[in-house]
């Protein structure tokens, strides 16, 4: 966006630092993104010029709205883990290679000046959906990135729940088969069988010719039998995944982004037929497993959430 923005006392800036791509995100309290700028990570090129980019996208986004840094009131960062979130910390996640203990709230807070907070983009979005979302109204509940990677917030009891040491809800490292394909370090789990680069993988090594879990989508929604096939072997997983976590946790909702989002009408037969098979009937019939409520929005109210909540989980 070129158009600048009326001024106002408090701006949240919103930094969504992905395995894939990141984001520079403008927004008011409301959490109302008012400007966003995108890039691909990239991640080879190594951390310095990674940083380098995500800076200059934090000049051009506030140059371009006529905003000066003083005029940021809180930033919050989402980025995948693992991490640590009161020092500020990221901690060699797997979809960041060479990111191994950046103080990333501190070098933000020395360009900006401001109040900065870090947070897993798992919890992150867990908080967006509860707030604003598909959580909006329950005490329990569970968000699944379903992304690059798959992560898990968990919304316990009204209150974020990030375990001892900002590890909890790591739901992708869980092994569900003894071979698969690789996924947070991990053959045959979650993660290797639920997420962009596991699909891809099972596309590769089963030699389709699809290289992205969205050539496998489309492909499946045009009834391709190889790609089907590819989708409902996610599903099954993913439905032996979700059953763990209603069985474990008893939440009210579980709500699931990224690629479950866009390709529900896919997955969600599937899924919907295993969970009945695996999960306890009292704990399946409090719980709905539902796509997010913010979209492909997600990721960007998320980050803000991070600055605006911090009092509140």
């Amino acid at each position: 966006m070129d158009k600048k923005v009326s001024k106002q006392k408090e701006f949240l800036l919103g930094l969504d630092v992905g395995g894939t791509k990141c984001a520079v995100v403008l927004g008011d309290r409301n959490l109302r993104v008012i400007d966003r700028l995108s890039f691909m990570t990239r991640p080879r090129r190594g951390l310095k010029r990674t940083l380098k980019d995500l800076f200059a996208a934090v000049d051009e986004v506030l140059g371009r709205n006529g905003l000066r840094k003083q005029d940021v009131y809180k930033a919050g960062i989402s980025c995948g883990g693992p991490l640590d979130s009161r020092k500020g910390m990221i901690l060699s996640p797997p979809n960041l290679p060479g990111w191994h203990k950046v103080p990333l709230v501190k070098l933000l807070q020395n360009k900006i000046g401001c109040s900065v907070r870090l947070e897993n983009d798992g919890n992150a979005c867990a908080v967006a959906e509860w707030k604003l979302g598909a959580g909006r109204g329950f005490q329990n509940i569970i968000f699944l990135t379903f992304g690059t990677g798959m992560g898990a917030g968990l919304i316990l009891n009204g209150k974020l729940y990030r375990g001892t040491n900002d590890m909890a809800g790591e739901i992708g490292h869980i092994r569900l088969e003894k071979e698969g394909p690789l996924g947070y370090g991990k053959r045959g789990s979650l993660e290797g069988f639920c997420s962009g680069g596991g699909i891809a993988r099972m596309a590769r090594m089963k030699n389709t010719g699809f290289k992205t879990a969205k050539d496998v989508a489309e492909a499946a929604l045009v009834g391709d039998a190889t790609a089907l096939g590819l989708i409902k072997n996610s599903a099954d997983h993913l439905g032996q995944g979700l059953s763990v976590l209603i069985d474990l946790l008893n939440p009210q909702r579980i709500i699931l982004g990224g690629i479950y989002y866009r390709n529900e009408k896919l997955f969600k037969p599937m899924v919907e037929k295993v969970v009945q098979k695996e999960s306890l009937g009292l704990s399946r019939s409090a719980c709905r497993v539902v796509p997010s409520g913010l979209g492909e929005q997600i990721g960007d109210v998320a980050c803000l959430a991070v600055a605006v909540f911090e009092d509140e989980v």
